[in-house]
């Protein structure tokens, strides 16, 4: 069964950025099923564009920043 984004509903998203990237939280629902938590990395190319990474590690500066939006995700699960 492919995926199908119709289906993927965002329930919850926060971005943290600083000049190189973007660290968006995110909760998803797919097809009504259970919620859960998405990191994403999207970091910003020429022209301040951004685009998907794979997140990979963090730094402390990136973990301090997405700390409050990951316990503000946490609430929201329930």
């Amino acid at each position: 069964m492919a995926y199908d984004a119709s289906v993927d509903q965002e329930l919850f998203s926060k971005a943290w950025e600083n000049d190189a990237m973007k660290l968006v939280v995110g909760i998803y629902s797919y097809k009504g099923g259970a919620k859960k938590v998405q990191i994403r990395r999207e970091p910003k190319g020429e022209e301040g564009r951004a685009s998907f990474a794979k997140l990979g590690r963090l730094t402390k500066e990136e973990l301090q920043g997405i700390l409050p939006l990951l316990q503000e995700a946490l609430g929201q699960l329930g």
